[in-house]
């Protein structure tokens, strides 16, 4: 049987938010069989809890942002990127402002978090949910689809018409029934252009964003001395912002995830479409033996239990 996972122990770190600017401290924590990931802003009085879920996201300026009862919480992407890539279905997270802490841009910093707390296999089936039929979203030239899949697997392709986007790979297609999210995703991190940061700033976005936790350019090249971690950097990393959107759905999907240009606000809309077609998608799991798709048991090879 394909079971749900949870952190071994609770596991704490501190950073800055990559919009707001400030300091911040997040402890992950265990979590109960079919809890989901749930967001706790333990700095309000009383603490809001925000759960995972499409239908809580509110602002996409350059982040998702979940929002409850007048409290938010952006820059959730990466974080849940992690927890998707390492296959953790129930957490609790504790945060103490109103953005999950950049760290240095990628989810590898997450990922080295949640690997130190341990992970953990409930006595409970592990929930996926099978797209069963194309669902589809636009806007102008960009689009983002969902098509029935037995595994996960996403292909991402971009055109920002920038010297150093363009020479490096602008596509990418990454299947994690063969392919690690550790080795070939969780390293990519955010980027920016310096041209764009003023106008960012004065809506209040990129306050805390540095060359220590994004890939900056100017209008030719890449600013950061070590450059970039592999040559298509830019588009691995959108790539890795949409494993995270996508896993606000509440369970890991069965699907193949396929888009150009797309962004937060996008991959949302995908999630609503896909949730307001009761004949788009079903529950799954697997709890009989030589039941589960090859590609679905080779999803999460990276996990070593404690």
């Amino acid at each position: 049987m394909l079971k749900q996972r949870t952190l071994k122990l609770p596991v704490r770190t501190t950073g800055v938010g990559l919009h707001s600017g400030t300091k911040v401290t997040l402890v992950l924590r265990p979590a109960a069989p079919d809890t989901g990931i749930v967001f706790h802003r333990v700095d309000l009085n009383p603490v809001v809890d925000i759960k995972a879920d499409p239908f809580a996201v509110g602002d996409t300026r350059m982040a998702s942002c979940l929002e409850k009862d007048g409290a938010k919480l952006g820059t959730v992407e990466h974080l849940m990127s992690a927890l998707a890539g390492l296959g953790i279905d129930n957490a609790h997270v504790d945060v103490d402002a109103e953005e999950i802490p950049i760290l240095d841009g990628s989810a590898a910093p997450f990922v080295f978090l949640l690997q130190s707390a341990g992970i953990e296999e409930q006595n409970a089936p592990k929930r996926f949910m099978r797209v069963k039929k194309v669902v589809e979203v636009k806007d102008g030239d960009k689009w983002a689809r969902l098509s029935p899949y037995d595994g996960f697997r996403l292909e991402f392709s971009i055109q920002f018409n920038h010297p150093a986007v363009d020479k490096s790979g602008t596509r990418v297609a990454v299947d994690f029934g063969d392919q690690s999210y550790i080795r070939n995703i969780a390293r990519a991190r955010t980027f920016g252009f310096t041209q764009d940061v003023e106008a960012m700033q004065a809506q209040g976005l990129a306050l805390g964003g540095s060359l220590e936790n994004a890939i900056v350019m100017d209008e030719y090249r890449v600013l950061n001395a070590d450059g970039l971690r592999v040559p298509d950097e830019f588009v691995r990393h959108k790539v890795l912002d949409a494993v995270g959107d996508l896993y606000l759905v509440g369970a890991p999907l069965l699907a193949s995830f396929s888009a150009h240009k797309s962004g937060h606000a996008l991959n949302n809309r995908l999630l609503r479409a896909l949730l307001a077609d009761a004949t788009a998608w079903e529950w799954a799991t697997f709890e009989q033996p030589g039941t589960t798709p090859a590609r679905v048991a080779q999803l999460y090879p990276d996990l070593q239990f404690a």
